[in-house]
């Protein structure tokens, strides 16, 4: 039998990877590779991919938490969008049950409807103290007031009031849907019938009263995110893991990746970088994260 040469598992062959080595591994990543086919296209152990995204995901979480900042944006969109972590809700353990990260996870998503910029992303439950969180980061990375909109999830009510007063123009967009019996046997909802728009607070235009562009995010993220790809065991298995992939994938989404329709990035249109950011740089901020942690 031929004996082949091991694969590069160990931690000193990890922390050998050469710049050229992470951007292979980045690049894979960010167009919606899983760990393991990664793993494979660049000739390194899984455990060595599966090393590299917390790293990487750290780096660029901590970049954009300090670059997008001050942001003149005018109209803001907001959704959620559901994956589960570990296991699905029904199949969680009785021991793990109840736990966050075992089961349903939400990520709560804005984005500027002009600049197509996403200045604020967080990971947690559905529920009313996620929601709290989220639109206080939203609030803290704006210099001026906005128009946002969200779908009619009732507990963005109280954490929009708590994070910006009376100084926004908020309505929500509620969407109206039909009885159709197969809706909870299938991934699509069931048809929508009309949608209400209901002012909240201010006096938001009802012409960019929409949540188009945030749930067109959504499908970005499926497509470009394995994790959150249906019906497949790519789903992340750690939580802490999920966020890491979700900054990586925002990171690349805002300061490398051309839009389609503004011929540059996100962050080119919002003034916030001068220039297409290489996966070069991209994997750069692991050095900058490394050095700024050893000061």
């Amino acid at each position: 039998m031929t004996k082949h040469e091991p694969l590069k598992h160990n931690e000193a062959i990890m922390n050998r990877l050469n710049k050229e080595q992470r951007t292979k591994i980045i690049a894979a990543l960010v167009e919606g590779n899983s760990l393991r086919a990664t793993a494979r296209m660049c000739n390194v152990a899984f455990n060595t991919v599966l090393k590299l995204v917390p790293e990487i995901g750290k780096a660029c979480a901590d970049y954009q938490d300090r670059t997008l900042r001050n942001l003149s944006c005018k109209l803001i969109q907001c959704d959620e969008i559901w994956s589960f972590c570990y296991a699905k809700d029904k199949n969680v353990p009785d021991d793990k049950r109840g736990k966050f990260g075992y089961g349903d996870v939400w990520t709560w998503v804005a984005i500027d409807a002009e600049t197509k910029l996403v200045p604020s992303f967080m990971v947690g439950t559905r529920g009313a103290e996620t929601a709290k969180r989220f639109m206080q980061d939203l609030a803290a990375r704006l210099a001026n007031r906005v128009q946002l909109t969200t779908d009619g999830h009732r507990v963005y009510l109280n954490a929009v009031e708590e994070a910006f007063g009376s100084d926004i123009d908020y309505a929500m967009l509620v969407k109206l849907y039909g009885n159709d019996a197969e809706a909870e046997t299938r991934y699509s909802p069931a048809e929508c019938i009309g949608c209400q728009t209901v002012g909240i607070t201010g006096k938001p235009d009802s012409k960019n009263v929409s949540t188009s562009f945030v749930e067109r995010q959504n499908l970005t993220m499926r497509m470009m995110m394995r994790r959150f790809t249906r019906l497949t065991n790519a789903f992340s298995k750690k939580v802490e893991n999920h966020f890491w992939a979700i900054a990586l994938h925002y990171m690349h989404y805002n300061f490398c990746r051309i839009h389609q329709t503004l011929r540059v990035t996100p962050a080119m249109e919002a003034g916030i970088a001068g220039h297409v950011w290489t996966l070069e740089e991209l994997v750069g901020l692991l050095e900058e994260n490394f050095n700024a942690t050893a000061a």
